[in-house]
């Protein structure tokens, strides 16, 4: 592939300008790796919040 190849082309229809901008910006945010979202804790407040017995919320409302 020469440097003055286009890496694409159109070959059916005109697209305008912002078209061709919208594929260009979809083919980039296809060709990206998939990042992996960061597992997220529960904070000390949402922790406090949870019953500390090992039954967890099935045993929370029993008298203890």
């Amino acid at each position: 592939m020469s440097a003055e190849e286009p890496l694409f082309r159109v070959v059916r229809g005109v697209p305008t300008a912002e078209e061709l901008a919208a594929l260009v910006g979809a083919i980039i945010v296809r060709s990206r790796p998939a990042a992996t979202p960061t597992p997220t804790t529960a904070s000390a407040w949402a922790r406090s919040g949870r019953p500390a017995s090992s039954g967890g919320w099935r045993s929370a409302g029993l008298p203890r």
